[in-house]
């Protein structure tokens, strides 16, 4: 990785710098508009530098981009031809189940994870995501009360969506926003039960009053969950979606999790 891109993702005051980087302070409508010029900005940037980050099964890239409007920022880009192949999952799908995701939560007002397009890129077509820099140093999520409600969202939103893939380090307070957000959504939207998750301790507790709503606007509204995912997933899996949604809003209860079945690998 460059030292210029090394220091955007890590030195504070370039951070300060970046406009992009530290949206989403307001709510409501205000977060909504930024949150389009953000959208634009992914898909309108010139990407102006790529580098490899050096973990993980697939290929992911942290790339510098720039427009007229705003100062360079930082996105974390993943081509389709970077995935490996999977025995449960079709090939060349995780880019477009990761943006499958965003539009669900976005569907359902959860906006947990950071924006993201689809688009073309110097490794073809794939995910770009807006890096939210984490708070450092803070690992103690599940044990601060403050954040309970917004990883039992989380928690229901892997629970519909599927999440094979929900790692402790798959989830973080944002440094600047002060929420939680939600990141590696490619193994999503499998018609096989396959959630893994570190999210354990909210199984058997009723699903409160504001997410079962949420979810009934999921029932109300199937016609325009089938049109919006359509173009990213399967048929057979967008029905599982309004299936396990259906599921959750008849016992309103989340379901107890077992060690055999329901934790990520290398949580």
């Amino acid at each position: 990785m460059s030292e210029e891109l090394q220091d955007a993702l890590e030195d504070e005051t370039c951070i300060d710098e970046h406009p992009l980087h530290t949206r989403f302070l307001r709510t409501g409508q205000q977060r909504a508009a930024e949150e389009r010029k953000v959208l634009r900005a992914l898909e309108q940037a010139e990407i102006l530098e790529t580098q490899l980050v050096p973990w993980g099964s697939n290929y992911t890239f942290a790339v510098a981009l720039q427009t007229d409007e705003a100062e360079p920022f930082i996105a974390i880009y993943k081509p389709e031809q970077g995935e490996a192949p999977l025995w449960d999952f079709p090939i060349g799908t995780l880019f477009e189940r990761e943006y499958a995701a965003y539009i669900l939560s976005r569907f359902l007002g959860w906006r947990f994870i950071p924006p993201t397009v689809i688009r073309e890129g110097p490794h073809g077509i794939g995910t770009v995501q807006l890096y939210i820099e984490p708070e450092q140093g803070f690992d103690r999520l599940l044990d601060e009360f403050e954040y309970r409600s917004q990883l039992q969202q989380m928690a229901l939103f892997d629970l519909i969506a599927n999440n094979a893939d929900r790692k402790a380090s798959h989830f973080f307070l944002g440094r600047f926003q002060r929420q939680i957000w939600g990141i590696d959504h490619g193994l999503t939207f499998n018609v096989d039960p396959k959630l893994r998750t570190v999210l354990w301790e909210f199984g058997g507790e009723p699903v409160p009053e504001v997410l079962h709503t949420r979810l009934t606007r999921m029932e109300r509204h199937q016609e325009q969950i089938f049109s919006l995912l359509d173009p990213y997933l399967a048929a057979d899996e967008i029905l599982m979606l309004l299936v396990r949604a259906e599921q959750v809003l008849k016992s309103g209860v989340m379901p107890a999790l077992t060690s055999r079945r329901n934790i990520p690998f290398g949580w």
